[in-house]
Order: structure tokens, then C-alpha cells, then sequence
């Protein structure tokens, strides 16, 4: 078993909690043992793509953490809580409620490369400690600045009925009313985002500029790297797999990861060779990352620069 497994990941699971459901599939349906890892951590409070990565497909979950999301996020204007979402308490509150027309405006200020402070409660590490274990803990937690990429951002279409509630994908969208002039208690946007952006923070941000305080209700990862919701399985849907002993249905093949990348085709000879780690020489192909091929059979990921290939990730298969 070698590719990934991209799970819809539901509300209150974490994402080392997703690994131990993969791993727990995988020995119902007598697969055997296997190393299982994440592309890319989605908080408990949070839904979504979160992709799985088995056997050799483990190699290339760096990559994964390294590339861009996209989420689907409320934020409910008028209070403001120390953790930046519904789970933790009000610390600050406000009478202002945007229109659409101003949040519209302040977007683009978002938009591109910006800076943001991380949130208090956060995995960050400060000296040696968990950010949320000392905040958790009383301490005031200051975190440095970081710099990131919002590649877009925008209002999510309207939806009838309610304002979407944490993590419930099927809840209707909460977005700027039909009248940009008419006030909001909430709306929900989409955010195309680089490695390290904190939807939290963006969300706190996006309400400081509209001259009130919010937080994240909903907040859902649509997109991780290659992979979209139209890949993902639910839990339920994993272990019916499980137990019928047919998980290889639902694995996608470890090129997957791999899709915005060209393949080299490799002879038996080139194949070995890289396989013993030596550098090929005289390859006509463009410079920069390939995914080596020897038939259908993945070989290694490489780096071609002046028609030499090196190998970067080596996959023993």
C-alpha cells in the first residue's frame, strides 16, 4: 500500500487522530503495518481535505505541508475570544457591524503578501514550549510577526438560512447580504493561502479593519496541494473500505501528490543507477523537479539542472 488516502476530516478530530484511523483501517483489512503520515495539519476545530500518506507516499508529506489551501471560513463580527474561535472565551467586544460594501473594500488590503501575527493559541513553539501550553497556562505569549501569501480572497455566495456553525460543512454560508449598504452579523469567505497562514489570524485582522472585533465560526479546508474535497472519504466511508478489505479502492496512486510536477521516463540502466543514487548525465529535460518513471513503476523524485538528474526522494518500490 503506497499513495494517499485524503480524508474529509470531520469536527473534533485532530490530524494525529486521522493518521491513528488510517493506521487502525489498514489492520482491520489485514494490509499489515505501514508507515502513515499527514500532509499538512488541520486543527480539531476544523474540516476538511486532509490528506494521508501511505507507505513510500510518506516521502513526499514535507512537500505536501509546503504547498498551498484553500479555506472556506465565518467570521462572526461583534466579540472577539482568546482563542479566535467559538471554543474560547470573549475578550473583547464591539457594537460595529460591517456592510458588504466595506468588507468588499478592505479585502484587496489582504490580498497578496502580508504580514500577520500568528494566534496565542497556536503549535508555534516559544522557547521550547507550546504556544497554546502557555497560553492555556495564564501567560501572556507574544509571538514574531511571519510573513505569508493570501493568493486570493473573497466572499463566499449567499446561501439561505443561518449563519454556518464551527466545522458543519452542511450548514448554509453566512455571506455579505444581497444590499452592500445593510449591516452583517457574520459573512464567510474563501481564502487561497500560502504554507504557514493562520486563517484565525486573518479572520481576526479582516474585523480589526472593519473597525469591529470577530472570530472564526466555521472553517473548512477545501483544497490541500493537488488534492480537493472531490478526493476525500468520510471516516464512516474509510472503515466500510476497512472491512470489506478494500482500501486499495479509495488509495490514490503516490503520483498524485505529484501532479504539478512533468514525469521522466527512465530505461531499466538509468533506473538502477538512480536507485543506487548515482547521478545521471546527458538527460535532455528542463530543469527542475521531475517525477522519474521507470513504465508505470515510480522511481524517485528528481532535480534535472544542465541534464544532469539528482535524486531528491528516492521511492523503494
Amino acid at each position: 500500500m503506497h499513495g494517499w488516502i485524503i480524508l474529509d476530516k470531520p469536527l473534533g478530530l485532530g490530524s494525529t487522530q486521522g493518521v491513528s484511523a488510517v493506521k487502525r483501517a489498514l489492520r482491520q483489512g489485514g494490509y499489515g503495518k505501514a508507515k502513515v503520515g499527514h500532509g499538512g495539519t488541520l486543527d480539531p476545530l476544523a474540516t476538511g481535505v486532509l490528506p494521508i500518506a501511505v507507505g513510500e507516499a510518506t516521502k513526499l508529506a514535507g512537500r505536501m505541508l509546503d504547498s498551498d489551501k484553500v479555506y472556506d471560513f465565518t467570521i462572526r463580527f461583534g466579540e472577539q475570544t482568546d482563542t479566535l474561535d467559538a471554543e474560547g472565551k470573549v475578550i473583547a467586544t464591539s457594537d460595529v457591524r460591517p456592510t458588504g460594501a466595506a468588507l468588499a473594500a478592505v479585502l484587496p488590503r489582504f490580498t497578496g503578501p502580508i504580514e500577520q501575527v500568528p494566534p496565542a493559541y497556536s503549535a508555534l513553539k516559544v522557547d521550547g514550549e507550546r504556544a497554546y501550553d502557555l497560553a492555556r497556562a495564564g501567560e501572556e505569549v507574544v509571538l514574531a510577526t511571519r510573513a505569508v501569501t493570501i493568493h486570493s480572497l473573497t466572499v463566499a455566495p449567499a446561501k439561505a438560512g443561518a449563519a454556518a456553525s464551527l466545522g458543519d460543512p452542511a450548514a448554509p454560508h453566512a455571506a455579505a447580504p444581497a444590499c452592500a449598504g445593510a449591516t452583517m452579523e457574520s459573512a464567510t469567505l474563501t481564502a487561497h493561502v500560502s504554507k504557514g497562514t493562520y486563517i484565525r489570524s486573518l479572520a481576526r485582522d479582516i474585523a480589526l479593519a472593519l473597525g469591529t472585533v470577530g472570530y472564526v465560526t466555521m472553517l473548512r479546508r477545501t483544497k490541500a496541494g493537488p488534492f480537493d474535497l472531490s478526493q476525500a472519504i468520510s471516516l464512516d466511508n474509510l472503515y466500510e473500505h476497512a472491512k470489506a478489505r478494500t482500501l486499495e479502492q479509495i488509495l490514490l496512486p503516490l503520483r498524485a501528490g505529484l501532479d504539478d510536477i512533468p514525469a521522466l521516463s527512465l530505461t531499466p540502466d538509468q533506473a538502477g543507477a538512480l536507485r543506487q543514487g548515482r547521478v545521471l548525465a546527458g538527460i535532455a529535460a528542463e530543469d527542475g523537479l521531475h517525477f522519474a518513471l521507470l513504465g508505470d513503476t515510480p522511481v524517485a523524485l528528481v532535480e534535472v539542472g544542465y541534464g544532469n538528474v539528482r535524486v531528491e526522494r528516492g521511492f523503494n518500490l
